[in-house]
């Protein structure tokens, strides 16, 4: 086996941040996925934002040349839900904790998954999802 088959291609962590701050904010929110980008060592190649309007959530993405960092805010909830991909010698946990520093959450739920490992069998690779 080689190294990708035991490490995989990248390391996507599923975030979610409950009791933050700033959740319609697109200034702070831009900020902070620009900041996750540039102190992780990926590069940004675009960040997008909509605003569902004053005082409501903000989804959003930075496309990255490595893959991705997106946000799903409920500010009446205090919640974000953030995905942070990255793959080569790129650093996620660096990213998720720049985004914890901006965002203030009381609390932070992390899933880390490593992408890209190849299925042992064919039942390995069922989602569970029905296909």
């Amino acid at each position: 086996m080689s190294d990708l088959e035991n490490s995989g291609i990248g390391t996507h962590v599923i975030a979610d941040f409950w009791g933050a701050s700033h959740l319609s904010d697109t200034r702070v929110i831009d900020a902070a996925m620009r900041a996750a980008v540039e102190q992780s060592g990926a590069q940004l190649l675009s960040v997008h934002l909509h605003p569902f309007g004053d005082g409501a959530g903000v989804t959003g993405v930075a496309l990255l040349a490595e893959s991705h960092i997106s946000v799903h805010t409920w500010p009446e909830q205090g919640y974000a839900a953030l995905d942070v991909f990255m793959c080569g010698s790129c650093n996620p946990a660096v990213a998720v904790e720049v985004l914890k520093h901006h965002l203030q959450p009381v609390k932070v739920s992390l899933r880390i998954l490593t992408r890209g490992i190849p299925a042992l069998s064919e039942g390995d690779a069922k989602s569970g999802l029905g296909y």
